[in-house]
């Protein structure tokens, strides 16, 4: 990849910036300057919170501060509680809780904090226990406990709220202290205040989630009316509907616990309770028409609300009800039919499609008209949404054929991606399939789209379909015109999809055969060698007819499995094989009794984790026991990684071959899966010659043969290789698969003395950066950053080139490190312009590595990215940016 120019900003950009932004151009060198205001003997409590808002804005935008520049901002921070201003105070506790200081300075902050905690300014009590608890330790926290205890039942919600607050973030790290706080949590529901009540519930919930029994307990308790903050009685519901799952099913028949608690929140005073019921009861699970009308009842009030969040909650819970009762939503059609021209136009796609699954055959046309003015509007992912459940609505009403199928082939002439087009072509073969009157309307509307169509694969599909299906219509010569166009205009794969589609229209119709081949003898010399092979078979078979054409194209009229079993049973000799004979009954094989010797039975059994034959629970520890018990690989020391399977052969060959490759600080062995599927034949003496003139670094020190490999008996054969330490080593390797072949009869599974030697071409495997990383969950990104010294930091920009996507760039470039993502910054939402990906690996070594990873795309689809590299090895960080520069 390339690496990145320096952008030039025009000084008019920068005017126009700094007017939007009051943190624009800010730099962080000159920010660490202005913080010496902080040393000031005469304290400016303004221009100290300017500073530290500075700060702050740089922290949350990524910018990291080096060890020495962050314990110089905290001692200067910690002469600010001098101040009186309450303002700066809150300041100071923030730029504390960014800046995390380390055990050794957090002592110097203590004394402060505590006093703050018992201080009669209520704000700084509330503040300086949620920074206390964030930064001190286990051994802090016992001294503090009875401090905490007092702030959860304190009188001042505020006080009360940062103590239960902070019990959730101690939860993580020490929750036998917090466990202990239990009896203060329990009085703390019953506090009056509004976010007391709802912090100490969700806290008293976490406390006891584990002990089902506990929680059923605490949620009977709580129905009784002692819940008066709506947030909490929102947090109730959802723990009431938890315990409804877990105790129906040994409740009797028509005997739902708790449910009249439900029904009874549907008449609270707060809406986001009322709506909270209403959608717990339409997710119970066998939920029955009488129990869900008071919901849905509710749920058709809000579709008129003024409130857009109301009416999309609204129609998205009622859009799911209808997948499973669309007669109970049907009385909120007219309701509905309304939101088709909200200005939200996720409420309008979610009121669409709820009225496409609940609306009957005299709505359709209506409906047909309103969503065509709409469609233009909406994303793809909508489109696609809207278009299946069109597909639905006409299988539903069949009569309705003709509206809804110009309705599809209207918007298929409209930009799109390919996911949508797919969805739309998909639709209308669904419905030539299913619906016989269809059929040429269909046709005709797929003959007009192909004229136009820049995606090959459903230009393929669509000639396939329409040489199936084509002569079968009164008009068959219509179609012949839309064909041909594609031989002439189109890339060769659609070309020889229209010449097979031609071909069957020959073949097909007698009447139309002699102006088939005028147009096939046209392909013959094609550009392309598929095109003319396909045109020179199908030009000799019609010209020939009888048989052999009718063989070509009406297909076989047995069973393959029928076939394959009678061709496998047949014996050479004078005695010709006769088609006629094969059973014409399909043979259902039970699975139990199926043979294990295919590709897919031996790559399943190797996934398993084999070792020798024995199944084991972790694929790692049987690799590891495998590769101990091979003498020759005993000195190669600590396994440090074994790589998925890779496949070595293609589906269904003679012999299936799939690899692991297992690293160590200075060797490579190949493990190669073997597997014999042929029953006439017993290998011996199998093993795997190994090229390495694409893989200079490896030099081959050992390899172990497989002995014998029997019909369906999985076996491994070893190549193994050294390597420089230290050093990423990568390249190809060509492989071979040697043996002796012995005949064997099936029958009596008698096997011959002698045999003859054979080989076997397997696909090259090769061994990349990534296979040298091995991936770690890390579960605190920002912790293990600041973690690790700032001064092992390498930062670099690249160009990765024009990516239809984000999201590809991302794909590629993780699978180039091969990389654990974290905290879910492997998904990149949708039309977004920029992204942060976080990631996570051990180097061979032992070295912790985290990466940033800063895209961005413009316009032209060009990606950039700024690459950012941590590790407590500083030549590690060299290599990550190595991999990606050579990539």
């Amino acid at each position: 990849m390339a690496q990145l120019p320096p952008v030039k900003i025009k000084d008019d950009d920068r005017e126009d910036d700094s007017d939007l932004s009051p943190f624009f151009g800010i730099e962080k060198g000159a920010v660490l300057q202005e913080a010496r205001v902080f040393n000031d003997p005469q304290l400016d409590a303004r221009r100290c919170a300017q500073v530290i808002t500075k700060l702050l804005y740089l922290l949350n935008q990524g910018e990291t501060f080096t060890k020495m520049e962050a314990t110089e901002v905290f001692f200067a921070v910690t002469k600010l509680f001098q101040s009186k201003d309450i303002g700066l105070r809150r300041m100071v506790y923030l730029i504390i809780k960014e800046i995390s200081p380390s055990a050794d300075e957090v002592i110097i902050v203590t004394s402060s904090l505590m006093k703050d905690m018992n201080s009669r300014t209520d704000l700084y009590r509330a503040n300086a226990i949620r920074v206390l608890c964030r930064i001190t330790d286990g051994g802090l926290l016992g001294q503090i406990e009875r401090y905490l205890k007092q702030a959860v039942v304190d009188k001042n919600p505020v006080v009360s709220s940062a103590a239960l607050v902070s019990g959730f973030h101690l939860l993580k790290s020490n929750p036998e202290i917090v466990k202990r706080w239990s009896n203060e949590v329990q009085e703390a529901v019953q506090s009056k205040a509004s976010l007391v009540q709802f912090h100490a519930l969700a806290l008293l919930h976490q406390i006891r989630q584990n002990d089902r029994l506990a929680v059923s307990k605490l949620v009977t308790s709580l129905t009784r009316g002692t819940v008066r903050s709506p947030l909490a009685q929102c947090l109730l519901i959802r723990y009431t509907s938890q315990v409804i799952e877990e105790t129906s099913a040994n409740a009797q028949a028509g005997d739902r616990p708790f449910y009249d608690y439900l029904e009874g929140c549907l008449r609270h005073k707060a809406e986001m309770v009322i709506f909270e019921a209403a959608r717990a009861i339409t997710e119970l699970s066998g939920v029955t028409t009488r129990e869900l009308t008071p919901a849905i009842t509710v749920l058709q009030l809000f579709l008129s609300s003024s409130k857009p969040v109301m009416r999309f909650a609204a129609v998205r819970t009622l859009n799911k009800v209808a997948m499973t009762h669309p007669a109970a939503v049907m009385n909120c059609n007219i309701d509905m039919e309304s939101l088709i021209s909200d200005q939200n136009r996720s409420i309008a796609t979610l009121a669409i499609t709820t009225l496409l699954k609940t609306g009957n055959e005299s709505s359709v046309d209506r409906l047909m008209k309103q969503i065509t003015n709409f469609m233009s509007d909406i994303a793809d992912e909508f489109k696609i949404v809207v278009v299946e459940a069109i597909r639905s609505l006409c299988l539903k009403f069949p009569q309705k054929y003709r509206v809804l199928m110009n309705f599809l082939s209207n918007i298929l002439r409209e930009e799109g991606g390919f996911d949508y087009k797919m969805a739309i072509v998909e639709s209308i073969l669904i419905l030539i399939r299913e619906i016989p009157e269809a059929k040429e309307s269909g046709l005709s509307h797929l003959c007009e789209f192909i004229e136009d169509c820049e995606f090959t694969y459903l230009s393929t599909q669509i000639l396939h379909l329409l040489g199936n299906e084509g002569p079968k219509t009164a008009d068959p010569s219509k179609y012949i015109r839309y064909i041909y166009n594609r031989v002439v205009l189109e890339n060769a794969t659609v070309r020889a999809s229209a010449v097979s589609a031609l071909a069957k229209f020959g073949a097909a119709v007698e009447s139309l055969k002699p102006r088939i081949l005028v147009l096939i003898r046209r392909c013959l010399y094609d550009n392309d060698d598929e095109v003319r092979d396909r045109a020179t078979l199908y030009y000799n078979y019609l010209q020939q007819g009888g048989e052999q054409e009718k063989f070509l194209f009406n297909g076989l009229d047995v069973p393959l499995v029928n076939l394959e079993q009678s061709l496998q049973s047949y014996e050479a000799s004078e005695r010709r094989f006769d088609i006629s004979v094969v059973s014409r009954e399909t043979k259902h094989q039970p699975l139990e009794k199926k043979t294990p010797a295919s590709k897919k039975a031996a790559k399943e059994a190797t996934q398993k984790g084999y070792a020798n034959g024995h199944l084991t629970t972790s694929p790692s520890d049987a690799y590891e026991k495998l590769l101990n018990s091979v003498p020759e690989f005993a000195g190669f020391g600590k396994l440090f990684k074994s790589s998925p399977l890779v496949e070595l052969t293609e589906a269904e060959t003679e012999y299936s071959v799939n690899a692991v490759k297992h690293i160590y600080p200075e060797y490579l062995v190949l493990q190669f899966n073997c597997t014999n599927t042929i029953k006439e034949q017993l290998l011996e003496d199998v093993s795997v010659v190994v090229d390495t003139s694409e893989a200079e670094d490896f030099v081959q020190v050992a390899s172990k043969k497989l002995a014998s490999m029997p019909y369906g008996a999985p076996g491994q054969a070893f190549v193994a290789f050294q390597k420089p330490e230290g050093v990423l080593s990568v390249g190809k390797f060509s492989n071979i698969l040697k043996f002796r072949v012995k005949e064997v009869d099936p029958n009596t599974g008698d096997c011959e003395d002698e045999g003859y030697d054979d080989e076997y071409q397997l696909e090259e495997l090769e061994v990349t950066a990534a296979d040298y990383v091995l991936k770690t969950v890390v579960t605190n990104f920002r912790g293990a950053w600041d973690a690790i010294d700032a001064e092992n930091e390498k930062v670099d920009e690249y160009v990765i080139g024009v990516r239809e996507s984000l999201q590809e760039a991302v794909q590629a470039v993780t699978t180039i490190l091969g990389m654990q993502p974290c905290e879910g910054t492997e998904s990149v939402p949708s039309n977004a312009r920029s992204h942060t990906c976080l990631l996570a690996g051990q180097f061979i070594g032992g070295a912790q590595v985290l990466v940033r990873l800063q895209f961005g795309i413009d316009a032209q689809k060009q990606v950039a990215m700024k690459l950012t590299v941590r590790s407590d090895d500083p030549a590690v960080c060299e290599q990550v940016h190595e991999i990606i520069g050579s990539a």
